[in-house]
This record gives C-alpha cells, structure tokens and sequence, in this order.
C-alpha cells in the first residue's frame, strides 16, 4: 500500500462572516458570542474555566459538556466509555469523530469495534477548549462523524506551575503536576498525571494503575507559531463488565459483583505531533503507537461449558498523517467571499487486530488475527459568501477516498476453519455535499438552516470477509464507506454577554450497512434508520460569580422499513437531561452543582423490553486561598442505583441448562467522595 505522509489543518477554526470582510477567529467558552461565526445552531465551544468547574468520575465525561451527550461505561476504568447521542448508541465511537490537537482518535478496524474512541490518555487540567458540531453540515470533518463530533485543544501556554494530590474511597489516588514557562523564546507546558483506583466492586479489585505524560512546546516561527507536542499514555486495569438480572435476583452476586473475575485491560498510547500556523496557512502532522489487550465475556458459558466464554481482544497499531489548509479571502460584485482548501491523510499500520479464546487471560486458541493496512485521503473545499449584513452562506464538498489490505496471521483457527480466504485488498470512496444558510435578525438573534451528507466508515476486515470464523459458512461482506444524510433548523440567541441559548429541530437519515462486529469476528445485517429530534440549550451568567446552564434534548429513533421484529433501535435514548449551577466567588469560594438525567430507552426492537430511566447528582464544592486550593467532589450525591448502562441478549451461568434471555445490566458507581488538595506556585 503506498504510504502518504502530509501535512494537516485545525479543524475547529470558525470563519466570521461579515459585510466587509470575512476573518479567522478564536473562541473560547459558553460565554463566546457565537452570533456570525456558527454555520449551524449545533455547534459551540467549551472553555476550560467550564471544565475546571465540572466533577468527572472519569476522563471521557468531558464529553459531557456536548449538549444532549451522555457517557457511561459498561467496564473497567481502562476501557473505552460508551457514547450515546442523538438516537445513537454509538458504542464506543461510531458515528461522533473526536480529535485531540489535529489527532483522530477514533480507531479504523480496532479490535473492540469500529471507531473505539479513548480518551484515557488526556490530562483534564491540560484541555484549553472543546469545540463540537453536531450534524454533517460541515466540510472539514470526514469519518465517523454522521452524528457530530468534538475538537479538543489542549494548552500552549500555562502561567506557573501546580501540584495537586487527591484521595478518595475505594483507594482513589491521584498525582497532578503542571508547569509552564518560557524557553528559547517560546512557551512550554509539561503535565503529569498518575491514578489509581481499586473501584466498589464485589469480588473484584479495578487495580487502576494509570499514568499521563504532556510534552508541549510552542513558538513563534516567522509571523506564525510552532508547536510541537509529545503525549504518553500507560494503563492497566480489572474490570467489573455488566451482569446478568438474575444472577442479582437469585442471590448469586450483588449489583456490584461480578460473574468472571479475570477481566480487564492493559493500553498504551504514544504519540508526537507538529502543528504550523503562519497567516492563511494551517498544517500539523501526527505519529501516533497505540497497544490494547482487552479481555471480556459477555456470555459466561454459552459456547463453552468447561473453558467459558472469555476472550481476548488485541490490537497493535501506529497511526499516521497530517492535514493543510488555505483560507483565501477575497471579494465577489461587492461581497465578501473566502474559500478555504483541504487536504488530509492518515495511514492505519496495524500489525495485529485479533481476537482469541482465553481463559483467565490465558489464551486457548485464535478465533481471528488479521495484519491491516488502511490509508485514507480527504480533500474538501468550503466556500463562505456574506450577501449582506444579516445574509450568509456556506457551501462544501468533500471528497474521501479510502484504500486498504487485509491479511490473515492465523491460517486455520480454533475451529477449524482456514481463514487465509479472508484475506483481500479494496478502495472505495465517497463525495459529500454540505449547505448553510444563515440570516442574522438582528444583533441578538440569528436563524440557520443546514443540510449536509456524512459518512462512516467500516471495519475493512468486513469488507473482506468471505466464511464465518466459527461455522466456515459463507457470509456477506459490509460496504467501506457508508453514507448519512442530515438536516436542520435552529436558532440562536446571544444576550449582553448574559444569556447564550440555541434551539435545533434536526433529521438525520442513515442508510442501510452491515456491520463487522469484534466481539464475533464476523458480520451481522443492520438497516436502515431514522432520525429526528429538538435540542434545547440556554447558558445564563447571572453575573460575574454565578451561572446556570440547561440543556435538553429529545429523539425519535427507529428503523425506515417494517420488520416483524419490530421496528425499534435497541439503544437508542428518547429524552437526555442536563442542569447545573455553578459559582466562582472572589473571597475563593467555588463550586458546582449537576444533574443528568437520561429517560429509558428500547432493548430490543419490538420495544417489548426496556432499561429504566437514570438520574444522578454531581457536587463539587472548593475554597482558594492564595497559592492554595482544597475541593471535594462528591459523585453520585443521591447514591442512586440506577444502571450506566443496559443490554438485552442471551447468556449462561455455570449450572443453567441453556442460554436465558436477559438483561445485562453495569450499576453507576454508589456515592463516593474524592478531596483534592493543590499548590500553585
């Protein structure tokens, strides 16, 4: 497979359309006049005074702070979160595209599935911005990003140093060091992070040892800037996976108990990344050395009444590539007009994505090992006309080209079966066309209409796939690239640096696919599905010490044609609740209340079978005085019993004759307290 290697552009700058001139700018926070910048009322940016304020039980919820996002975890700590948006259950990633510094972090082909996005390896207290855009209405964002996705920055440059110690129950531990200083002209940050956790599990010790390294440099090159960075990621972890009902109801565990007690993970991430900006040129580029080994079992002795049913996911990996962007301003019979250029390339180097028989992680057999290669290409041009002072438009296309290689390591498996008729290479590729049209009311209110088509992409052993790896039966093979289809109305209101609130009545179409599955090895039919929803925001600052946010979001999910299973979408979440006041005194009083609530949602598709719905309290309380600061988070304040998560599928316990229908459910974390104690200095 030929290897292209270039350069990469930001993809969170928003361009500002006025009647004169048409300019990049930056915004950060719920406080940002977003009026004549968004292209859509689906997207807004999060600062990290909003984040530092927020209590995190782990690192994925900062996606929490995307309006009507809901992360929770069905495993250990170590794992990947589960993301629900906008009638997804976007497992691991799917369909939400997540970049850190012009890095993806969605994996292609990945050994737990499609698009597993973990964001384990980011430092919380190092992001300075998380901008989301919700829709495929916008041109420089490609794979997985049909439901949206979220940019994060992290900081270049950081005003002294901070140490920060945190202790908590269930052996909660955590190191914090930051520092910031000026070297060779420029400006570098450097982070460490260490935790450690043993969880409230019955039966089980978390045993999280997790550690975080940020490397930053940024300088002034010409009349641009430089930045290089250098993150490591290390992290091992036992996991208490969901259990089955009745196993609760019949005494045999208890809601934190657990069925297979060798569970677990260990995950590496490094990488190095450069990123340029110097007037109408942006670029960056990123190598990236990702490990996991991620052993599960979801239906304890379904297949295997002596060995059970664990397995072993791998996947050994170097991520690479980079974007370029050109923004060209110019004037068109009076108006003003930019066109901004793209390119971007990534190359997936796998050495192995597989997925073996274990038993108390030992392994017994290989059910799959394939080698991967996938390179990428994405080209997009967006053009920006201001036709008046209130009238705008956005128009793009996108062009993604994908090209892989699959070959099989394993040759005969476990079962019997030759795999190497699996092996295969292919390219595919897709054009996408995006559209806004924006009209400004009047200095405090603007109205948006969008359209846009996106994509996915799949597992490519999927599309190369010929026989089962369990039964050797001849199975269909998945499309590469998939097309979504979107659309939206919204408004959005900005009232004297007071009150930002945003309405969006949204559709999303997304055509019919199979899916590789990793758990399996092999494929599985979807269909075609349906979409459509409000969203609700409104973000108050009722002055300089005190604000409060609401955020409320409803969907209507279910599958375009008429089965007799049904025609539900297991999954998918109906109502998503978010609420929160926070305060931030001169005297160094600080703090924050929140509430999320998600309502409950179809296990199957005739809707027969439902989870319940979920609501927990969150509490951060702090005081700062002079170089110190002491907060305590208190998770889970009401110390409800709701579930994080819900599935409805078949499994066996150690005794039963057969498999049971059931549902499998992973219980939020009971109420835990964590004090934090820091020095700035």
């Amino acid at each position: 497979m030929k290897r292209i290697f270039s350069l990469f552009l930001p993809l969170s700058q928003l361009a500002l359309a006025q009647a004169d001139t048409i300019e990049t700018v930056v915004v950060e926070g719920r406080q940002s006049n977003l009026l004549g910048k968004a292209i859509s009322a689906s997207e807004g940016v999060i600062g990290a005074k909003e984040i530092a304020l927020r209590p995190l039980l782990r690192t994925g919820e900062v996606l929490e702070l995307v309006p009507g996002m809901v992360v929770t975890q069905h495993s250990g700590t170590g794992k990947a979160n589960q993301y629900f948006l906008r009638g997804f259950n976007l497992d691991h990633g799917t369909d939400f595209a997540n970049v850190v510094d012009g890095m993806p972090v969605n994996m292609r082909s990945h050994g737990h599935g499609q698009g597993y996005t973990d964001l384990n390896f980011i430092i919380p207290e190092t992001i300075a911005s998380v901008a989301y855009k919700k829709g495929a209405y916008y041109a420089d964002v490609g794979d997985f990003s049909g439901a949206g996705s979220a940019h994060i920055k992290t900081l270049s440059t950081l005003d002294g140093g901070r140490i920060g110690l945190a202790a908590g129950k269930d052996g909660y531990q955590r190191l914090l060091l930051l520092n910031g200083f000026e070297l060779a002209g420029g400006e570098t940050v450097m982070a460490l992070e260490g935790s450690r956790y043993d969880g409230p599990w019955s039966g089980i010790q978390e045993d999280l040892e997790k550690t975080n390294v940020l490397l930053k440099h940024t300088q002034p090159l010409g009349t641009g800037r430089l930045s290089v960075a250098f993150m490591a990621y290390d992290n091992q972890w036992n996991s208490a996976d969901q259990i089955p009902s009745r196993a609760v109801a019949q005494g045999v565990i208890s809601e934190l108990g657990v069925i297979d007690d060798s569970l677990g993970g260990e995950s590496s991430r490094y990488s190095v990344n450069v990123d340029w900006q110097q007037d109408a040129w942006h670029a960056s580029a990123y190598l990236i050395q990702y490990d996991l080994s991620l052993w599960s079992n979801f239906t304890y002795y379904l297949d295997d009444d002596n060995d059970g049913d664990q397995f072993e996911q791998l996947d050994d990996r170097r991520v690479y590539g980079g974007q370029l962007n050109y923004l060209q301003q110019t004037r068109w019979a009076g108006h003003a007009v930019s066109n901004r250029f793209g390119a971007d390339v990534r190359v997936d180097d796998i050495d192995e994505v597989g997925l073996y028989q274990t038993q108390a992680r030992q392994r017994l057999g290989v059910k799959r090992s394939d080698q991967v290669e996938e390179m990428s290409v994405g080209l997009y041009w967006e053009n920006r006309i201001a036709w008046s002072e209130q009238l705008r438009t956005v128009l793009g296309v996108r062009y993604n080209y994908l090209d892989f290689e699959v070959n099989d390591r394993a040759g005969v498996n476990q079962s019997g079966v030759d795999l190497r008729v699996n092996s295969g290479q292919g390219d595919d590729d897709i054009v996408s066309l995006k559209g806004s049209i924006i009209y400004s009311v009047s200095d405090e209110w603007e109205v948006y209409a969008s359209a846009g088509q996106g994509l996915h992409s799949n597992d490519v052993r999927g599309a190369t796939i010929r026989i089962d790896p369990d039964s050797g039966d001849s199975v269909n093979t998945v499309d590469p690239l998939v097309r979504s289809f979107g659309y939206e109305a919204g408004v959005r209101a900005f009232f004297h640096e007071r009150l930002n609130a945003s309405i969006a009545l949204w559709s999303l179409e997304l055509d019919s696919e199979l899916l590789f599955v990793g758990d399996a090895g092999n494929t599985e039919a979807s269909r075609a599905s349906e979409r459509q929803g409000i969203e609700l925001t409104a973000y108050y600052h009722f002055n300089e010490h005190w604000s409060a946010d609401l955020e409320y979001a409803y969907t209507d999910a279910e599958f375009s044609d008429s089965a007799p299973e049904g025609n539900d979408i297991p999954g998918a979440i109906e109502q998503v609740l978010q609420a929160g006041i926070s305060a931030d005194f001169a005297n160094g009083w600080f703090g924050s209340l929140r509430l999320r609530h998600f309502g409950e949602r179809p296990l199957i598709e005739d809707g027969s079978v439902t989870s319940d719905d979920s609501t927990i309290w969150n509490l951060r309380a702090g005081y700062r005085s002079g170089h110190w600061s002491v907060y305590t988070d208190v998770l889970n304040l009401s110390d409800s019993d709701a579930h994080d998560v819900d599935y409805y599928y078949e499994s066996r316990l150690r005794g039963e004759a057969g498999g049971v229908e059931d549902i499998h459910y992973h219980v939020i974390e009971p109420r835990t307290v964590r004090v934090s104690l820091e020095y700035r200095y």
